[in-house]
């Protein structure tokens, strides 16, 4: 009886242990926000992506303001810290103004991303 209490627990304990709110390879975030723009108007669902030099992405979608706020996961915002590209795109269903190459496929927005708050708007100009 006191060897299966003995198991019960140290079972108990195991599990316990291996559960954790944070991922162990979860890397330092920091927090990225700001208005996209295009001419000066805000476009609104465009996607923005920000690529660290390694690591996984982050992303975040535009509202009709054109404000973005980057998420890392579904439920876990922020950007992996450190120096990243930075690039805009429209969704596979949206339309829009096209975004000139330097914003998008051949960006050239580059961001160091710092622990805490960093807003970043991005003022993109078609010509």
């Amino acid at each position: 009886m006191r060897r299966n209490s003995v198991l019960l627990l140290l079972m108990v304990w195991g599990f316990n242990a291996g559960c954790s709110d944070e991922a162990p390879d979860m890397p330092e975030l920091g927090q990225v926000h700001g208005t996209v723009t295009l001419d000066g108007k805000p476009l609104e669902g465009v996607t923005v992506l920000f690529e660290p030099e390694r690591g996984r992405p982050s992303t975040a979608i535009t509202d009709e303001a054109g404000h973005y706020e980057a998420n890392y996961l579904i439920n876990e915002p922020g950007v992996k810290l450190g120096p990243g590209t930075v690039r805009v795109e429209w969704g596979i269903d949206a339309t829009g103004p096209k975004i000139p190459a330097r914003y998008g496929s051949q960006s050239e927005l580059k961001l160091e991303v710092q622990p805490g708050e960093n807003e970043f708007d991005i003022a993109m100009q078609s010509k």
